[in-house]
C-alpha cells in the first residue's frame, strides 16, 4: 500500500468512524453490543471483535500504524458503507442495525 492509499484509507476511516475510543469501549462492554452481529459458534461477533481493533487503531499514532491496520481500516469503511445503504425504515434507535454499526465505530444517530 503506497502513501496515497494509506492517506485515503485513513481519511475515509476517520470520516465514518464517528465514535471516540472511550465511547466505543463503553459501548462494547454493553449487553446490546454483545448481542448484535453475526456470532460464530456462540462466541464474539465479527463486529464486536472489529470494534476492539478499532479502539486500538484510534489510539495508535499515525506513524505507528501497520499495513494490517490500514487493511482493517479499509474493511471497516467498506462494512459501514454497505450497512448504511441497508438502513431500515422508521425509528432505528434500538435496532440491531444501529447496534451492529456501533460495534464498527459508527453511530448513525450521532
Amino acid at each position: 500500500m503506497d502513501d496515497k492509499e494509506r492517506e485515503e484509507s485513513r481519511e475515509e476511516f476517520h470520516e465514518l468512524v464517528n465514535m471516540k475510543p472511550a465511547e466505543l469501549e463503553k459501548w462494547l462492554a454493553s449487553e446490546p453490543s454483545r448481542g448484535a452481529g453475526q456470532h460464530k459458534d456462540g462466541g464474539e461477533s465479527t463486529g464486536h471483535a472489529s470494534g476492539r481493533r478499532i479502539v486500538d487503531i484510534l489510539r495508535t499514532k499515525q506513524g505507528d500504524l501497520s499495513d494490517d491496520d490500514y487493511q482493517h481500516m479499509r474493511k471497516v469503511v467498506g462494512y459501514i458503507r454497505r450497512h448504511l445503504a441497508q438502513r431500515p425504515d422508521g425509528d432505528v434507535r434500538e435496532t440491531r442495525w444501529r447496534y451492529s454499526l456501533m460495534n464498527w465505530g459508527h453511530d448513525p444517530l450521532a
